[in-house]
């Protein structure tokens, strides 16, 4: 079983930046990719950014392109979306999530599908 802890977040003005992070225990990510999603009220929850295991390849939905980079440092089995630029749009809570093993293509889960495990998530908050 793997638990994923996000942290990093919180509270900043626009315009700003911030970096949150995603641990796994339990488990190392291995050469598994690993996304990050946002939830916040009243929206469905979002796909922001995946990275393949080698952290060659990555994708972002189009809002936040040129403004977020994730990236991982697989000796210390975390992963990292760097945030600039934020906007009060970028305000929700950021999950990040990992599938069971390297079994999708990586096309499938920049769709937003075929992720297993999940963190509780941390509080990124944007004022104007």
């Amino acid at each position: 079983q793997v638990q994923l802890v996000e942290s990093g977040g919180g509270s900043v003005q626009a315009g700003n930046s911030l970096n949150v992070s995603c641990a796994a225990s339990g488990r190392t990510f291995g050469d598994n990719p690993v996304g990050w999603f946002r939830s916040a009220p009243g929206k469905e929850r979002e796909l922001v950014a995946v990275i393949s295991g080698s952290g060659v390849t990555t994708f972002y939905t189009d809002s936040v392109k040129g403004r977020f980079t994730i990236f991982r440092d697989n000796t210390k089995n975390t992963i990292y979306l760097q945030m600039n630029n934020l906007g009060p749009e970028d305000t929700a809570t950021y999950y990040c999530a990992a599938p069971l093993s390297n079994r999708y293509p990586f096309r499938l889960l920049t769709s937003g599908r075929g992720f297993d495990y999940w963190g509780r998530g941390t509080q990124v908050t944007v004022s104007s």
